[in-house]
């Protein structure tokens, strides 16, 4: 047999290393503009052109390289950073492996222009896909400038999946954030085509949040810190009062490098237990330095997701410094490791007590299992039953509508506050009934966007949004689909809408808190492979639903049940969690074990 392993053409394997390290624009730009801040930059600029798929310019004031260090800077694991293994273990840049501008030249088409402060030219490289085509003196400014053009357009099928410039935008805006939060004493400047976005002068953090996210952060920001031989902690939290139905304005840095980490937001959102509203999320930026050498930076090719060598002590004094500084502005009581005597006392007599919040948690959750338990068949039921049950029961509820002020419905009544029991034939109906209201508000929103014509109502107090600048793109673009569903949104000057109407026939009442709270959905919570049209319909359906433990009147469980049972679907919620089943006779009967 003839031999069939080769080593692949330097060019594919470029492609194939670049798919690591550059998977959008975004990537492009964390990568530049990391390499601008280990070059010593106090001044960046970032210009980019549709969503950075057509260009994306980093020009910095950094120290520049040498002819020879800008050509070798071109290869694969080129870097200054590193000269023996245990350098690794004691890194404080932010790019170390040296693949960044290899990835970037093998998918696109670059150029750099870059001098030292002491020469008098600079040199030029043209580079496309991993290919030098020029190579050259020139005249330029002091540090590096580097373009961009045509992201993946030697590999078509990678460009096709890249999204809308709105989203695509949003990710390159969210890379910018990081960066200009982690160094504020650098000058950032931002373009969006010609139109300047953003232009931050060295500033305290304080500012550069206020100038990153608005006017409104002014009045909410809690200073943050606390310092341990093994940790120390900075930075600025939110006001209880202040969290937002969406998420994306956490950050965590370690050692200035922004990170992920689901582990260290749990610490933050337990430090906060009591004091949010519900599904609300905290404003928090925070800055953890400890020793290189307790963290391991190389897990994951983005360096977004880091190790510890002691997450539990990382985790405790995280959330310790949180209560602290809550504590200090009279928002819950300071802590320590040891008791949280003084938080239980202090959510007592601030609402509901702890006792009662327990006793109703217990009962839902026991209540939940104890239905798993006697009913273990019936959740698993399909589609069998439920298409059955659908037919028996629209025949059986046609022409009967009951109106929401009734006060009696024979036999419908709930269990828990979430399900609804009706009797079906010689057995039961149960329905969950957050996963039904959903059912129903997706297919009519749907609907209205089949139709372009979405019922609204007015709002009594129109209420303005804020919103950074990636999600005032995104909210932009969505501007017909949101129309469509009944939403009215005005401009209402810089990032900001007016909220003047809102989709009719939902309960919610707070205009701006169900457009952030749909916007959440759309965003973290929804299928990516579907139209915009589909999740945006599923997003407001999930975020404007009655919930579990809403307490229906015999009337309004009865409606639902009706409207369930016009719906092209009623066995499933979009998301494709079970609505219905049925609790017939024989099974019933078999759990009496009679003779």
């Amino acid at each position: 047999m003839a031999d069939v392993i080769q080593l692949l053409p330097e060019s594919i394997a470029n492609q194939i290393a670049a798919g690591e390290v550059v998977q959008r624009p975004a990537s492009v730009v964390k990568e530049l503009m990391e390499n601008s801040i280990d070059a010593g930059a106090t001044a960046i600029t970032l210009i980019v052109k549709e969503g950075g798929k057509t260009l994306i310019q980093v020009i910095d004031n950094g120290c520049g390289m040498s002819e020879t260090d800008a050509r070798m800077s071109l290869e694969r694991h080129a870097t200054s950073k590193i000269r023996k293994a245990d350098d690794l273990f004691s890194l404080r840049t932010m790019g170390f492996r040296g693949e960044a501008l290899a990835s970037v030249a093998a998918v696109a088409q670059m150029e750099m222009k870059t001098r030292l402060a002491d020469r008098d030219l600079g040199t030029r490289l043209v580079v496309e896909g991993s290919e030098v085509i020029v190579q050259e003196p020139v005249a330029c400014e002091k540090g590096t400038s580097i373009s961009v053009k045509n992201l993946f357009y030697n590999i078509p099928a990678r460009r096709n999946f890249l999204k809308s410039n709105a989203v695509e935008l949003r990710h390159i805006l969210e890379e910018f954030y990081r960066l200009a939060l982690a160094f504020p004493s650098v000058a950032f400047t931002f373009f969006q085509g010609d139109e300047k976005t953003y232009n931050l002068q060295p500033e305290k953090l304080s500012h550069r949040i206020v100038h990153l996210f608005g006017r409104s952060f002014e009045n909410q920001l809690i200073p943050c810190s606390e310092e341990t031989e093994y940790l120390r902690i900075t930075g600025y939290i939110g006001k209880p009062g202040f969290a937002r139905k969406t998420r994306g304005e956490q950050f965590f840095f370690v050692n200035h490098r922004f990170i992920r980490s689901n582990y260290l937001h749990h610490a933050v959102m337990n430090a906060y237990e009591g004091l949010l509203p519900e599904q609300s999320y905290p404003f928090y930026v925070l800055f953890l330095e400890l020793d290189p050498r307790n963290i391991d930076v190389n897990v994951h090719p983005t360096k977004t997701e880091i190790k510890f060598d002691d997450e539990r002590t990382v985790y405790n004094i995280l959330r310790a410094a949180v209560r602290q500084a809550l504590g200090v502005h009279h928002l819950a009581p300071s802590l320590d490791f040891d008791t949280d005597v003084n938080l239980i006392d202090k959510l007592q007599t601030a609402g509901k007590s702890l006792q009662e919040i327990f006793i109703q948690e217990r009962f839902l959750t026991s209540g939940k299992q104890t239905w798993k338990t006697l009913f273990p068949d019936e959740l698993k039921n399909d589609k069998q039953d439920a298409g059955k049950v659908h037919k028996d029961l629209q025949t059986e509820l046609s022409g009967t509508v009951v109106p929401h002020t009734a006060t009696t419905t024979e036999g419908v009544f709930q269990i828990a506050n979430r399900y609804i029991v009706q009797p079906a034939g010689k057995g039961l109906l149960i329905i969950d009934q957050q996963a039904a209201h959903e059912r129903v508000l997706f297919e009519r929103f749907q609907q209205a966007m089949c139709l372009r014509r979405g019922e609204s109502q007015q709002v009594l107090f129109p209420q303005s949004l804020t919103l950074p600048a990636g999600d005032f793109a995104l909210l932009t673009e969505m501007m017909p689909e949101l129309e469509a569903l009944g939403f009215r949104l005005e401009l209402f000057g810089n990032q900001t809408f007016l909220i003047t109407g809102v989709p009719a026939g939902i309960n919610e009442v707070n205009g701006k808190e169900l457009l952030e709270g749909t916007l959440e959905q759309f965003k973290n919570h929804s299928d990516l492979s579907l139209p915009v049209a589909d999740r945006l319909a599923r997003a407001l359906a999930r975020r404007a639903c009655l919930k579990a433990g809403s307490q229906l009147q015999p009337g309004e469980m009865q409606s639902l049940v009706q409207q369930l049972m016009n719906c092209k679907n009623p066995q499933y919620s979009p998301s494709g969690q079970l609505v219905l089943f049925v609790l017939d006779e024989t099974r019933i009967a078999s759990y009496f074990n009679r003779s």
